[in-house]
């Protein structure tokens, strides 16, 4: 009899679903709407149509019917954390197992395939979460906009915003940011740039998507962006260092990956890699595999499947 598995990676922007059965294999994926907070309004109906939806999907293409399967694992990560969402999975979702965490715990499964490592996330906000061969879990950073989140695109972001209002004060250098965050915001001046950031016009993921910018004036020569860059990603190696140290032992390797779109900028990329490969134990680089499948590496090794492939 046919055993199957489910991963669902459940997000701000999607939620994505992945189907595997007992020999480690990938049969369908499916995808559908955000997962909202469960408490907010309408929240519920949301989540539970987006979760119910790439489930449905998944179901389709892997040509299983919905209505009479049953799961032998299945694992669900998502952003926000899984305290409001994991009796409401209990009652959507057929399984025999379920483990509900958080999407960087899948992140980090889907980087390391399931094994022991670190995984830094940069995107608005930024997090580093690291497992050792114990199992033992640590993170650093991730505390939000106000108090943490240290190298991430809105970080980024407002350093920028910081220095062109040094340099409009006199006490900074010029910097070709001030052009270019006044032209994509329609500001006439930095003071007003300044309030039209603190108005509900602008959240968070808004002004995150400035970090662009910054990247354009890296690229123009621009030497405040560069610093700005260079210290984003000694940010985010510094909470790398710290997991790491939690975790493992001098000598023993390390395998640390990093995410998220604050990443897309090269120079960034690049630098922090430098950073944390100056520990020679570390070894850093892309994801081997995304959010989804770490959820569904995680399915399976509940039940002690082996993936295909390793």
């Amino acid at each position: 009899m046919s055993r199957y598995f489910l991963g669902v990676d459940g997000g701000q922007s999607s939620t994505t679903a992945l189907i595997g059965d007992q020999s480690g294999s990938v049969l369908g994926s499916g995808a559908a709407g955000p997962c909202n907070h469960v408490k907010s309004g309408g929240g519920r109906e949301k989540f539970i149509s987006a979760v119910g939806g790439c489930i449905a999907a998944a179901c389709r293409r892997a040509g299983l019917d919905q209505q009479e399967l049953r799961f032998e694992s299945a694992c669900l990560g998502f952003s926000g954390g899984p305290d409001d969402k994991r009796a409401l999975v209990v009652e959507i979702v057929p399984a025999a197992r379920h483990f509900v965490t958080t999407d960087a715990w899948i992140a980090l499964s889907g980087a390391t395939a399931g094994g022991p490592g670190i995984i830094t996330m940069a995107g608005t906000g930024s997090i580093s979460f690291g497992r050792n061969a114990a199992g033992v879990t640590a993170r650093a950073g991730g505390w939000g906009y106000i108090y943490g989140d240290e190298g991430g695109a809105f970080d980024i972001v407002r350093q920028a915003v910081r220095a062109l209002l040094r340099a409009e004060e006199g006490w900074g250098p010029v910097t070709s940011l001030r052009r270019k965050l006044l032209g994509a915001t329609g500001a006439a001046s930095a003071n007003q740039l300044l309030h039209m950031l603190y108005t509900s016009d602008f959240p968070r993921d808004r002004v995150a998507g400035f970090a662009t910018l910054v990247d354009e004036a890296v690229l123009e020569g621009d030497a405040v962006a560069r610093q700005i860059v260079y210290g984003a990603a000694q940010q985010l190696a510094s909470i790398t260092a710290a997991v790491r140290e939690q975790l493992f032992h001098e000598g023993e390797p390390v395998r640390v990956a990093f995410a998220g779109g604050a990443f897309r900028n090269t120079l960034l990329a690049e630098r922090f890699r430098d950073l944390v490969e100056m520990d020679v134990d570390c070894r850093c680089g892309p994801p081997l595999h995304k959010p989804v499948m770490g959820a569904l590496i995680e399915a399976w090794k509940a039940s002690g499947v082996q993936p295909a492939g390793r």
